[in-house]
């Protein structure tokens, strides 16, 4: 059974996202082994410089690529990464479960943004849109698209 790992700078604050992201995890379940990892988020200022800004995310790769293992297959989402559909998704994850990944790990960073030396990490760099979300929301999105994934894998209906 696959192994996915989802590192998230910062920790869900409101129940309604914690909940949603309990239920997601619940559904996953049958599919993967799911496990999330949230470390802390640097504490920069509204008037923050650029170079308190990159001092920030630095720290904060820094503490993601701690945490990453030689064999994982690592997609950080950004939004220069690239666009995939449901099913581009579904794919992706299909061919990274034939490839003999270690395990699968997702990465969300801070309100900042990744820090480069995560990004050059990665295997692959995903977009879910142009615009941006919060970082908890985000979170939910990319559980119910992994879940999703799986279902369109297994051959399952999936409302649209």
């Amino acid at each position: 059974m696959l192994q996915i790992e989802l590192i998230c700078i910062g920790k869900l604050k409101e129940a309604f996202w914690k909940s949603a992201c309990t239920e997601y995890s619940k559904r996953l379940s049958r599919f993967c082994r799911l496990r999330v990892t949230e470390l802390k988020d640097e504490a920069i200022p509204e008037t923050a410089s650029a170079a308190q800004v990159e001092h920030a995310v630095m720290a904060e790769g820094e503490r993601i690529l701690e945490r990453l293992l030689p064999r994982d297959y690592v997609i950080s989402l950004c939004v220069e990464g690239k666009p995939l559909s449901s099913p581009g998704l579904a794919k992706q994850l299909q061919d990274i479960c034939q490839s003999g990944a270690g395990r699968l790990v997702f990465v969300i960073g801070g309100s900042c943004g990744l820090s480069e030396e995560v990004k050059k990490r990665s295997q692959f760099r995903l977009s879910f849109s142009a615009m941006t979300f919060p970082h908890q929301l985000m979170r939910v999105i990319l559980l119910e698209q992994v879940y999703r994934a799986f279902k369109i894998n297994a051959g399952e209906s999936y409302h649209k």
